[in-house]
């Protein structure tokens, strides 16, 4: 263990929760909570602090055992959400006869970040046509800094191309202690109102996530660890502090996002929904292929340069109150117990004779949120989720939310007499009503990534996850688990993330050459923010709409990646865990291709179509690793074992042979490949050639007689 701690702090809505994992056997060893201190004086750095030095103490930590130390953070979206962002002043610039259309383009206005709550700004211009003057950029920052600016966007018409002046203006903002942005740093998209929209919202941020971001991290090197503070993103990955001091914006979401990157690197989910389940509210994301999935973000209603993950959130959780109305069960939540200041009837003492009552939790809610209390006493505690979902036996021993199931049995009856139900029946209706929040937003993730219902399981994570996703799985007939460490999983995702850095340009019909230019820009960001050269993986794609390329780099901080050290499961376990997924028998299973890293297992499924008048066979594949974790699950596809010299033939025939061809020309199949440690996505790619030379970039390294796979997913 010594010198192979990585720890990892989440800073949820409640609670601050700091964990110590094992880096070696991805073990936890420690972990401690806090009440996130919203409110202090240092904001919410003031509980990352205190629960990182509690982690320390408790754990017998040495600070020289610390390998990796990250936090995520709600301030950037606390910040957005309650208008707590500095006012911004816009430096606008634009050359020749195009100038007046920068002028407009930049002055982007107010902001609107939230109801009643809005980003202000103020603007100027200058005319780059001859390059400005440093005085005349100063003149211009101080008439800024004298309307009320409090931090500085920098934005010129095609500095995605010629950045020479915002970076110069940049370097005299700094000179003159600004807080201050480049709309080339934040983004090298086409677009100028929306890039200096991103650059303003950025800026907005810089004051107070700078200093939350200093002050712990001096307290992070008086705690005595030496290793670099990281940063959680909104896109699943870390990145190093002075990179979050130039774009906190990328932070944006990133509590929820340290619960999907916890699905991944320490649940291993390959194709599921992940659903993050805490008192009040509920986290659901899509991993698929072994990947989260993203989206472009909004702020205000208005578009951003900023890729976030598709985290989708409902107001449902383990806490939320029931609504009574008669004898009908009208509604559970959204308002939760702990807004109300109450408690559960599952970790509450047994109340003798309680009686129902209805009240207004929160001004401005509905008056029928019921609540239970010993005679004529004040209202103390909820029958909740949790508390229905412990009732029918769905908390399974030793789990967080596992409650008094005879306290709970005790506190139903009123509300289930009143109901005309059993208790039993009640908290069916309860979690029915519940559930029934959340998979919409199941279906529709299903439904939107095209992801197979057969091989999509439910994960809960989250304290709160044992009160919903049991009970969700069985209803719909999906299947379904509870994350080990639940309650503290968001902080495990944080201190299990890859660093990553997402490098983005738009090139009208892009050749291979250019291709190769973003994807190594990528590598050499993600290098320069600490990642080992050895464990950095590239994700390329090409989008033929918007001719955007983006290559996605992520790698670990050390030669220690997030492989799980367990015992080697033998052929037949392995072949029932394929079985399993596959819903068939383990004798149709057979081992298709291997390499000294992957196997691939292949068997002939079946799905049936119009209430199972027609089935439809397909041959399906599952990529096992060597700890034996499923990496990838293909509903129908082949697998080709070759090598590396022979590679690019093998990606030619398969593209030759199963390539559709339509109204927009050939279609390839979606290809991966797995070469030495690494399986290489080359979904993202629009034509061979393209494919081909990412390809030979990620194999140069190896042996040319070195075993590879080509997988392709068929339509």
């Amino acid at each position: 263990m010594a010198g192979n701690i990585r720890i990892g702090i989440d800073v949820g809505g409640t609670f601050t929760h700091a964990v110590a994992i094992d880096g070696a056997e991805l073990k936890l060893v420690g972990k401690a909570k806090v009440l996130t201190t919203h409110r202090a004086a240092q904001g919410v750095a003031a509980g990352i602090i205190e629960s990182l030095q509690l982690l320390l103490s408790g754990a017998g930590i040495a600070p020289d055992d610390v390998s990796f130390i990250a936090h995520s953070t709600t301030q950037a979206t606390n910040a957005l959400l309650e208008g707590d962002v500095a006012p911004v002043g816009i430096l606008g610039m634009g050359a020749g006869g195009n100038a007046w259309l920068a002028r407009a383009a930049s002055n982007v206005g107010h902001i609107r970040l939230a109801r009643d709550k809005f980003l202000k700004t103020t603007h100027r211009f200058i005319n780059t046509s001859k390059p400005p003057s440093d005085d005349a950029i100063r003149s211009a920052l101080s008439e800024l800094v004298a309307g009320g600016a409090g931090a500085v966007a920098i934005s010129e018409a095609f500095s995605v191309d010629e950045p020479d002046n915002e970076l110069r203006a940049l370097a005299v903002a700094e000179e003159m202690g600004l807080y201050a942005t480049a709309g080339s740093e934040v983004s090298r998209l086409y677009g100028l109102t929306v890039r200096t929209r991103t650059a303003v919202i950025n800026a907005s941020m810089l004051p107070k996530m700078i200093e939350a971001a200093t002050m712990t991290d001096r307290s992070v090197r008086e705690a005595g660890i030496k290793a670099p503070l990281m940063i959680m993103r909104s896109d699943g990955g870390v990145m190093d502090i002075d990179s979050m001091r130039k774009r906190p914006i990328l932070t944006i979401l990133s509590g929820p996002a340290a619960g999907v990157a916890a699905a991944m690197m320490y649940l291993h989910i390959s194709d599921g929904i992940f659903l993050e389940v805490g008192g009040t509210s509920t986290d659901i994301s899509a991993i698929r292929n072994g990947k989260a999935q993203v989206k472009s973000a909004e702020v205000g209603g208005h578009k951003v340069y900023l890729r976030t993950l598709d985290v989708r959130t409902v107001g449902i959780a383990g806490g939320s109150m029931l609504r009574i109305s008669g004898d009908r069960l009208v509604d559970v939540g959204p308002r939760s117990a702990h807004i109300a200041g109450l408690g559960y009837a599952s970790f509450s003492p047994a109340l003798t004779s309680p009686q129902v009552s209805l009240i207004t939790p929160q001004p401005g809610d509905p008056s029928d949120y019921a609540v239970l209390s010993e005679g004529q006493a004040d209202p103390s505690v909820c029958f909740t989720p949790t508390c229905a979902a412990n009732l029918l036996g769905l908390v399974p021993e030793g789990n967080c939310a596992r409650g008094n199931v005879e306290a709970i049995r005790k506190a139903v009856e009123p509300i289930a007499v009143r109901l005309h139900a059993s208790p039993e029946q009640a908290a069916d209706r309860v979690l029915e009503a519940a559930t029934g929040k959340c998979w919409p937003v199941v279906h529709e993730l299903i439904k939107d990534y095209k992801m197979d219902p057969a091989m999509v399981s439910l994960v809960g994570g989250g304290g709160g996850a044992a009160a919903l996703v049991p009970f969700l799985g069985r209803h719909r007939g999906l299947r379904h688990s509870l994350a080990e460490n639940a309650d503290v999983i968001s902080a495990i995702g944080v201190a299990l993330a890859l660093v990553r850095e997402s490098v983005e340009r738009q090139i009208m019909n892009p050749d291979a050459e250019a291709i190769l230019r973003v994807r190594q820009e990528a590598v050499v960001a993600v290098q320069r923010m600490g990642a080992d050269p050895a464990t950095v993986e590239v994700q390329v794609e090409v989008d033929p709409k918007t001719s955007i390329v983006r290559a996605t780099a992520f790698g670990a901080t050390s030669l220690t990646t997030a492989k799980e050290l367990k015992r080697a499961l033998s052929p037949d376990e392995r072949k029932k865990l394929v079985a399993d997924s596959m819903r068939v028998a383990p004798e149709a299973v057979r081992l298709a291709c291997e390499t000294d890293h992957f196997q691939v297992y292949a068997a002939e499924t079946t799905t049936s179509r119009l209430g199972r008048l027609f089935k439809l066979k397909h041959h399906s594949l599952r990529t096992l690793d060597e700890t034996g974790v499923i990496r990838l699950q293909i509903k129908d596809g082949i697998a080709q074992l070759t090598t590396v010299s022979r590679t690019e033939k093998a990606l030619a025939d398969i593209a030759e042979d199963h390539s559709q061809y339509g109204d927009a020309g050939r279609i390839l199949p979606a290809m991966m490949l797995l070469a030495g440690t690494k399986i290489i996505d080359l979904s993202g790619l629009l034509d061979l050639s393209q494919i081909v030379s990412v390809a030979k970039i990620e194999l140069e390294t190896l042996p040319q007689d070195s075993k590879t796979i080509v997988i392709a997913s068929l339509p």
